[in-house]
């Protein structure tokens, strides 16, 4: 059994498109379609057929191109059930808890409200990588636009509760702007600064910065660190609840 292969690529101003290809049965699902002709290019690129799309949520540059790729492709769009009725396109709808397969990975769905209340993630198990959407970044997290903070603080949890070594996809590189973010309440964090270099280096050279991982995210992104004795101190909440801590790093970032 041959493992999956993982292609991403730029999309519009700052997302990302990515494809997941199983090299024994030829199935290609993409992870969201924020650009259909970009989409495209990427599958004509690698000389493969679109055969699903996984749809993590209902915003506009994550589906926009689906339509038009499932006419030309005869593609099989799965989403959230929360959020059928915002994407007309869907096939099936998962909810969390659900598992599916895909060439010889299973794909587990994990339930990330917050960013808006039916986001879905997408876990391969075998393949230890996780499609975050706008749930979790690179050293960020999405603005909270139909949930509450303790909503999105109780998703980050589900996600930094995967294994360190999983990749993790997301859906936009914001990965600049969040380092010089996280180094305003997270700044004795010699692991954060050195990335922070590195990140300022592949963006200066135009190379992406992702994917990550779940570990190098656990030791630099502030937002799954509002346990963090230092981050408290900095912020002055030592005896809140992590909820609490998450929502002022949040408030801060949205006002930055």
């Amino acid at each position: 059994m041959s493992e999956l292969e993982f292609y991403q690529f730029p999309c519009l101003s700052d997302n990302y498109g990515v494809l997941v290809h199983d090299p024994d049965s030829g199935d290609t699902a993409a992870i969201d379609v924020p650009d259909a002709g970009t989409v495209q290019a990427a599958l004509d690129e690698k000389g493969w057929k679109l055969t699903h799309v996984l749809v993590t949520h209902h915003h506009f540059d994550h589906t926009q191109g689906i339509e038009e790729l499932k006419s030309a492709s005869g593609c099989k769009v799965i989403g959230p059930q929360a959020e059928k009725a915002k994407i007309p396109t869907l096939d099936e709808t998962v909810s969390d808890g659900d598992r599916f397969g895909f060439g010889g990975d299973m794909v587990d769905v994990i339930s990330t409200p917050g960013h808006t209340l039916g986001m879905i993630n997408f876990h391969f198990r075998e393949s230890r990588v996780v499609f975050t959407g706008d749930t979790l970044f690179a050293m960020g997290c999405g603005r909270i636009f139909e949930g509450d903070a303790q909503m999105m603080w109780d998703s980050l949890c589900k996600l930094a509760g995967l294994p360190a070594e999983t990749v993790v996809y997301c859906g936009h590189e914001y990965t600049l702007a969040n380092a010089k973010f996280a180094l305003t309440v997270d700044p004795g964090n010699d692991a954060l600064q050195k990335r922070a270099e590195e990140v300022a280096a592949l963006r200066a050279a135009g190379k992406p910065t992702l994917p990550t991982t779940i570990g190098t995210e656990l030791a630099t992104n502030p937002f799954l660190r509002a346990a963090n004795s230092e981050i408290r101190s900095h912020l002055a909440m030592k005896s809140e609840s992590d909820a609490k801590v998450f929502a002022e790093i949040r408030h801060r970032k949205d006002n930055a």
